[in-house]
This record gives C-alpha cells, sequence and structure tokens, in this order.
C-alpha cells in the first residue's frame, strides 16, 4: 500500500489534514519555511523550505507517494514537472495555475458559463479610469496575484483612491472588478475523487470583516431554490477543473437572488472548518481520501446547525492562550489552536465551532464563546 503523503505548505491547513491522514495510517512529510510550524508539529517530517522552493518541493516527492498542497501561491511549474515523472499530484498543477491568478480564475468562470461580476484586465492609471466609465464608483481594484484575506483588494470609492492604491500595490499586475451590492455571502465546499466523482457539501453563509473571514453558519440561511443553484454552480465549476481534491467556493447573492461565483479555492478552506465536528466526513478526512484514490464519504450535517468563529490575533507577542476552560463549559463548543508561536493582530490563531439543534442558540454560544477566549 501507498501510504506516504507530502504536503506542500505546513499551516493549520495543512495540519488539520494531517491529523486525519495520520488517524488512516498514511505518514505525512510538510514543506514550510518556518521550522516547527502548525502543521511540522504533528507530521512524521517536516522540510523546510519556501512554498515555490523547487529544491524543497523535489525532495517532498522523494519521501511521498501523493502530493498536495494547503496553498495555492507555489512553484506550479516544479509540480508540472512531477506530474510527467509520475507523481500524484492533486489538485492538478494546470488548475493551480489557473486559480493562482485571480484574473485567469475570472476568465475561466466565464467560458465555463458560471455567472461572476463583470471585470476588466488594467495595465496603468489610464486603463483604470477607462473601467470607471464602465462600471462607475465604487469598483474594486484587486491583484492578480497573491492576494488572499482582502490582501490584494481595494475597494475604489473616489478619484484620489486610485492613486493610494497603486502606490499601495506598486507593481503587482491588476485588474478592476465591478463593485456588487451583496445580501449574503455564501460558500461551499466540493470534492471529486481520482475518478471523477463530485461530491458536495451543505451550503454555508459566511460573514467577513476586513476582508477576513470570521463567521461560517451552516446551513446557510437561504431558500432551497437558493441553495441548489449554489450547489449546481460548484458542480458546474468542478466538471471544468482538473484534479481531486476538496475546493473551496465563495459566491454572493444579490437583492435580485442572483447567485455570483467570487472566488475558488483548491483546497480546504477556512468556510470549511465547521465539517470537523458537523459533518460525516470532514473536508480534511474527504481531501486525503480524494488524493489517495480512496472512496469519498458522506458530506452530510449530523446535527441541525454549527457555527464556525475564527481566532484572530488582536496583538503583537507570543502566544499565551487564555479562556479555554470557560469556551469548554458551553455546550457543543470545539476549540482548535493552531500552534503558531507568535500573535498579530488579524492573525488566524485558531477557531471555535459550536454545534446544536437550534441556529439562533448555536450562533449566540458562538460569539459568547469567541469573547471569553484570548490568545
Amino acid at each position: 500500500m501507498k501510504n506516504r503523503i507530502g504536503i506542500v505548505g505546513g499551516g493549520q491547513l495543512g495540519k488539520m489534514m494531517a491529523l486525519p491522514a495520520k488517524s488512516m495510517g498514511f505518514t505525512v512529510t510538510v514543506t514550510d519555511p518556518t521550522p516547527g510550524s502548525p502543521a511540522g508539529q504533528v507530521v512524521d517530517r517536516e522540510i523546510t523550505g519556501g512554498y515555490s522552493d523547487a529544491k524543497a518541493t523535489r525532495e517532498l516527492a522523494k519521501v511521498s507517494d501523493y502530493i498536495t498542497v494547503e496553498i495555492e501561491h507555489i512553484n506550479t511549474d516544479t509540480l508540472s514537472e512531477l506530474v510527467k515523472e509520475g507523481m500524484p499530484v492533486n489538485p492538478s498543477p494546470k488548475t493551480i495555475e489557473t486559480i493562482k491568478n485571480k484574473f485567469t480564475q475570472k476568465e475561466f468562470l466565464t467560458k465555463v458559463g458560471v455567472p461572476v461580476a463583470p471585470y476588466v484586465a488594467v495595465e496603468n492609471k489610464t486603463d483604470i479610469l477607462t473601467a470607471v466609465k464602465k462600471f462607475g464608483y465604487p469598483f474594486l481594484l484587486k491583484a492578480r496575484f497573491d492576494a488572499y484575506d482582502g490582501r490584494g483588494n481595494a475597494l475604489i470609492k473616489k478619484p484620489a483612491d486610485i492613486d493610494k492604491a497603486l502606490e499601495k500595490f506598486g507593481d503587482r499586475k491588476l485588474y478592476v472588478e465591478k463593485f456588487v451590492p451583496f445580501v449574503k455571502e455564501l460558500a461551499i465546499m466540493i470534492a471529486r475523487s481520482m475518478d471523477g466523482e463530485i461530491v458536495p457539501y451543505p451550503v454555508v453563509e459566511t460573514i467577513h470583516k476586513n476582508n477576513i473571514l470570521h463567521t461560517t453558519i451552516a446551513p446557510a440561511r437561504v431558500d432551497k431554490k437558493i441553495a441548489d443553484k449554489v450547489k449546481n454552480f460548484a458542480i458546474q465549476t468542478m466538471e471544468h477543473l482538473h484534479g481531486a481534491g476538496v475546493f473551496g467556493i465563495e459566491m454572493f447573492l444579490t437583492k435580485d437572488n442572483e447567485v455570483l461565483i467570487n472566488e475558488i479555492a483548491p483546497r480546504v478552506h477556512n468556510s470549511g472548518h465547521y465539517t470537523t465536528e458537523a459533518c460525516a466526513t470532514s473536508q480534511f478526512e474527504q481531501h486525503i481520501r480524494a488524493i489517495t484514490g480512496l472512496p469519498l464519504g458522506n458530506p452530510a450535517m449530523l446535527v441541525p446547525a454549527a457555527v464556525m468563529i475564527n481566532i484572530l490575533g488582536e496583538r503583537l507577542g507570543p502566544v499565551d492562550v487564555k479562556g479555554m476552560d470557560k469556551v469548554l463549559a458551553i455546550p457543543g463548543a470545539y476549540i482548535h489552536i493552531y500552534g503558531k508561536k507568535d500573535t498579530k493582530p488579524e492573525r488566524k490563531m485558531g477557531h471555535i465551532t459550536v454545534i446544536g439543534d437550534d441556529i439562533k442558540k448555536v450562533y449566540n454560544n458562538a460569539v459568547k464563546a469567541r469573547k471569553l477566549i484570548s490568545i
């Protein structure tokens, strides 16, 4: 039996993938630029090297039967070479290459016929001003690469904001996207096996602050027609992507009940963390099943309601967790601390999931739990 998994990236996603992999009998090796990374604390071996470090990825391949990723901002050229040499790499480097460039991701979604907010490529301020005539204010100026948790977005409300944004972005490649007012942000985790089986998880509602996911509510408080539309768009998208694994797809719901795809993540995702306690098969176990050729598990929720709230850093300094005993005294509450050595404002340090029978009560308990913990 081939039982060696290599993960490019040793952050919290790598850690939460490694734990079910270990319980299923796999050995796990990760690469990460920081020794003692969250995943590095629980795996069999940690290779120190950057996400785009070809040498580290090659070293990982030597001790792996399967390779996967926990981050899309990586060296896809090396992964593509490994595929040609016979190494199973999932999701496909071709898919990662398409998705890690936010502009080519939009082009892909348009090509496969799923709805997205209007967008246009820009190279300079003149192009941006031309886009303004088309979209009006406000609009979004976005970086094509290395953009996550809002770090690559600028909301342009007036002409003066353009120069500030261009100064912030420097020489990064950009595009403009029309601002779409929405009433809810929705997300769905969806898995595909090596033989092409596609399995969607329940549709969830997400709440962001400063472009960072703060809360996931499962299932989403939308009617079945909207939920079905989200699932159908997700399945349609997955039918055109390459490779196995779990993907996270984020969407907007407008006041006219229109659903637009915002972004795809070619990996397990923050909006699916609730699945560990709330679903028959967590997104992390599902990903391991998918990339190793095992049958996909049941994605159904085991409880009527679940709410996940991120624990974000609020200061600079070493980690000092306080209040865990109070959180765990709340019925249905679970806490995950990622194992990062230092905390800083808005850094993802952990999360809390509360499960139960009533969505309102579960939500209130999750909010209460988050107030009780500091890190």
